[in-house]
């Protein structure tokens, strides 16, 4: 006798964002299932890898590793980092844009006054290029989500692994009158064994709240998994192998808690991810 599975439907849905313009836009979200549940509903964007660089690093072409995105950190204005101004901020990433040739993600250097002084000027910059910016907090939204309101980007809206604030912040930054459709959720994250568990079940009690209609927690994921890898002892001390496998590892488990953006570092990384989302995806309804 057969057994029939229980399958679990849902009438909500992820909202669905795009990333850049033209041929080169990507889109994530739009799911109505957990992580590659085929049978269970819809993933019509498969998730997406973005590599991350620094404004600092030796300037190059990013190495190609099969992502279609291309994070730039813009670590070089941080008071304590070289405290580049905004112009040496704009023409460094006009130069990395030209030479990369995918959509961008812009975050900051995490210095909340420099922040808001250079990023409404680079926001200005590439205005009309529909790119992704970060990173908004509860207590420092405001500059960020007026310049990306007025220039037509999306937003990246952070919260310390809680899903209340989440919510909190995705309402401040809404009713300012930005669309929900552009707004990004970074619930921060963490290296695989440093507490990994508590992040994925406050990333899927805020997808099944999405499912079941809360418009405020409807928004894709976006996990800086690279940042977080990389200063650990295991990936810093046991050699770049171990690095690579660490960050693989961390972005598999993330993927699964419903990850549609990853943010990595090394190349190999995230190449050997770009391949397992591939093949993940392959179960995917037409």
């Amino acid at each position: 006798m057969p057994v029939e599975l229980i399958k679990e439907k849902y009438s909500g849905a992820i909202n669905t964002m795009e990333i850049g313009k033209g041929a080169g836009a990507v889109k994530i979200g739009g799911e109505t299932t957990l992580p590659f549940l085929f049978e269970e509903g819809a993933m019509p964007n498969k998730p997406i890898v973005a590599l991350e660089i620094l404004d600092t690093d030796p300037p190059g072409r990013p190495a190609d590793c099969g992502v279609t995105l291309l994070c730039v950190r813009l670590a070089g204005i941080h008071p304590d980092n070289g405290n580049k101004s905004a112009d040496d901020a704009v023409k460094s990433l006009k130069s990395i844009a030209a030479g990369a040739g995918m959509p961008l993600v812009i975050t900051g250097c995490g210095d909340a006054e420099k922040d808001n002084e250079v990023l409404p000027k680079v926001s200005q910059a590439f205005r009309g290029e529909n790119c992704l910016f970060g990173i908004a907090t509860q207590n420092n939204y405001k500059t960020l989500a007026a310049t990306c309101l007025a220039d037509g980007h999306s937003i990246i809206a952070e919260s310390p692994i809680d899903i209340n604030i989440a919510k909190q912040v995705n309402i401040l930054i809404s009713d300012m009158g930005f669309d929900p459709k552009r707004i990004v959720m970074h619930p921060t994250t963490t290296s695989l064994g440093y507490g990994m568990e508590y992040v994925y079940s406050i990333m899927e009690r805020a997808r099944l709240a999405a499912f079941v209609g809360d418009r405020m927690l409807a928004m894709p994921f976006i996990l800086f998994i690279g940042q977080e890898v990389w200063k650990t002892k295991e990936a810093k001390e046991a050699g770049e192998i171990q690095g690579i496998n660490w960050e693989i590892s961390t972005s598999v488990s993330m993927l699964q808690a419903g990850a549609d953006l990853l943010v990595m570092r090394h190349p190999e990384a995230a190449r050997g991810i770009v391949k397992y989302i591939d093949e993940m995806m392959k179960g995917a309804k037409p």
